[in-house]
């Protein structure tokens, strides 16, 4: 613990706190930030005793005293939340684990060439938008889908369903943000433009579904 030695008076002049200016109260009383509530009492007493000639001494080291406590009830009451903790737990935790072992990282040649045939589909839907909506963009982005994870598993089964449950899955997730989420967005005009953002949205997911699902 850092507590200065000074004596109580020197010729007859009260010995004043060398720390009495500084702003940060655990520096001021020479403890840790980790130190406990007795080690602060400690230091509190301490300083006290030696500098007790000297108020506004002795006010500088209450006060950094009080600060200390205060804050310290303020951090029992209202605990802060370790984020690392958090994602460690997540990580560890089955349902993630389960989940990050369905994907996998492919070459860079499968990532850029599923992202040049969704980006198209995306530009098409959005410069070309069409009274009865995309429905044939919305229809290739599906079949786009399971060919591209029949092409990497080679098993038509777990590409059929891997592709038809992510279609659904994107299908529902962009049409409930578009309604609780998103708010309209003005570069997107017309009667469909409910369904031209919630196909892009669709695509993103669906690209993510034909490039890393494994």
């Amino acid at each position: 613990m850092d507590a200065s030695y000074g004596g109580d008076m020197t010729n007859d002049r009260p010995v004043i706190f060398p720390r009495i200016h500084v702003r940060d109260p655990y520096k001021r009383l020479g403890i840790s930030r980790e130190a406990s509530e007795d080690e602060i009492q400690a230091a509190r007493r301490f300083l006290v005793n030696q500098y007790a000639g000297h108020k506004p001494s002795v006010d500088a080291i209450e006060s950094a005293h009080d600060k200390i406590i205060m804050q310290k009830f303020y951090d029992r009451k209202n605990p802060k939340i370790d984020l690392k903790k958090k994602v460690r737990e997540m990580k560890q935790s089955r349902f993630i684990q389960f989940v990050t072992s369905r994907f996998q990282t492919p070459s860079t040649n499968v990532i850029i060439k599923t992202a040049i045939a969704f980006l198209v589909l995306g530009a098409l839907t959005f410069l070309f938008p069409t009274e009865e909506g995309p429905t044939l963009q919305v229809a290739i982005s599906l079949i786009a889908t399971i060919y591209f994870i029949h092409d990497r598993l080679k098993s038509k089964l777990r590409a059929f369903l891997y592709g038809a449950g992510s279609f659904i899955f994107a299908w529902l997730l962009g049409t409930f943000l578009m309604v609780s989420v998103i708010p309209p967005l003005p570069l997107v005009k017309g009667p469909r433009s409910f369904e031209v953002i919630t196909s892009l949205i669709t695509y993103a997911l669906l690209w993510v579904s034909s490039t890393y699902l494994k």
